[in-house]
């Protein structure tokens, strides 16, 4: 086991690598460090001495890759490419290029705690909510519940989120007055402000994860070992939730742990609508500034995530069927 996690770190290594890369020719190639400076100065008219000034205010001023053949060619260390790319590796994400944004990792350091008290909760109870739902739907398979079961997992695949946020401000903010209509604030005067935005984010989801399990869980109750356990006597509940469920975990498992990086990044939509402070909202604020620094920064953690937790979903496997060996 400890041979396959070292492989996949690795694996996980040369992928980082391989988007870190990918992503610096990309940025640089569709703008250069002069039409950054225009952009966040004030478009063509910019005179070239306050270009250079912002270029060099930001690290921009130096050669963008290293280039032996060049006379008089810096060291590695002394290019963009170190600067902005390598030193990501290091978890140093600089400063971002808009002028009030400021250090890049006091920003996400001071926003990872407001997506996580999103994230966190969120991903318990949607986990927690599907899996309930499709295994009372399965209970009562082939019944009129189940078909209405169905329909409404359906319907709510169908609609989109900004209709549950539209809906939900509306009718719990402004009609009933239960919960604040957006706004964040610290402590546990959180609670109010994240109920809303994690119960729709929950429905949003729920109809999709419902349905999706509730195939594997039939799936499964027609196999050998369903008919066996019953032969010896137990009950549908105990069938359910001893054997089904148990053997089920591992699409289960991939499935919410697909989902996983999505929420600890922030949900762009809702934390954009909600007024919440974290992640999501940060790197709309920074698409809207044109602020490629804070762009490239989070596609890097995004992409940090996602290799971590496919490597615990990995170890889960193991962990949820005996049969499963990292090798």
């Amino acid at each position: 086991m400890a041979f396959y996690l070292l492989r996949r770190l690795l694996n996980g290594a040369l992928v980082l690598l391989g988007v870190n890369l990918g992503t610096f020719i990309l940025f640089f190639a569709i703008n250069t460090p002069d039409d950054m400076a225009r952009l966040n100065i004030g478009g063509k008219r910019v005179t070239q001495p306050l270009i250079e000034k912002w270029k060099a205010e930001r690290g921009y001023d130096k050669p963008l890759y290293f280039n032996p053949q060049r006379a008089g060619a810096a060291r590695v260390t002394d290019t963009i490419f170190w600067d902005r790319s390598v030193s990501l590796f290091q978890l140093e994400f600089g400063r971002a290029d808009s002028e009030s944004a400021g250090d890049i990792g006091h920003e996400i350091s001071t926003r990872m705690g407001v997506s996580l008290q999103l994230a966190l909760p969120l991903f318990v109870l949607q986990v927690l909510a599907s899996t309930a739902f499709a295994l009372l739907l399965v209970a009562v398979r082939n019944s009129r519940l189940d078909f209405w079961g169905v329909v409404a997992c359906v319907l709510m695949l169908s609609i989109s989120s900004l209709f549950y946020i539209i809906v939900g401000q509306f009718l719990f903010s402004r009609v009933l007055k239960l919960v604040p209509l957006s706004g964040y604030a610290t402590g546990l005067d959180a609670i109010k402000f994240l109920l809303l935005p994690i119960g729709l984010s929950m429905v949003a989801r729920l109809g999709g994860e419902a349905r999706l399990y509730r195939a594997m869980f039939l799936e499964e109750m027609g196999k050998d070992y369903v008919r066996t356990a019953r032969a010896k006597g137990l009950g549908e509940p105990a069938v359910l939730w001893r054997h089904v469920l148990r053997n089920a975990l591992i699409p289960i498992i991939t499935s919410a742990g697909s989902y996983l990086p999505y929420v600890f990044l922030g949900s762009l939509v809702f934390e954009s609508f909600f007024g919440l402070p974290g992640l999501g909202a940060y790197v709309i604020e920074a698409i809207g500034k044109q602020d490629f620094a804070i762009v490239r920064t989070m596609v890097f953690v995004g992409s940090l995530l996602y290799i971590a937790t496919f490597l615990l979903i990995d170890v889960a496997y193991s962990w949820a069927d005996p049969r499963v060996r990292l090798e």
